[in-house]
């Protein structure tokens, strides 16, 4: 399974939904990166994705975006074949 990178802050609920959806797809770990505690992290977020929002996430070198576009790959039959490497 592709590694699942997520950049989010301490109260989301956007996160909270994105870790559910990812939970329930069979994602047992997720590293999470708290932006709102780390300001260095904060600014590579922003240069990485060129957003201010969380939550912002990638499964292995592909950036997804935020939870909406996570639901949106998942209604699509596209999440499982990214998370199984299988893009």
């Amino acid at each position: 399974m592709n590694p699942v990178l997520m950049y989010c802050t301490g109260y989301c609920p956007y996160c909270n939904m994105a870790e559910a959806l990812l939970s329930k797809r069979g994602v047992t770990s997720i590293e999470k990166v708290f932006i709102d505690q780390d300001t260095a992290r904060r600014t590579e977020m922003m240069e990485r994705t060129k957003r201010r929002t969380v939550p912002q996430i990638y499964i292995g070198d592909t950036h997804v975006g935020g939870y909406d576009e996570l639901a949106a790959m998942d209604r699509a039959g596209q999440l499982m074949p990214l998370l199984e490497g299988k893009d």
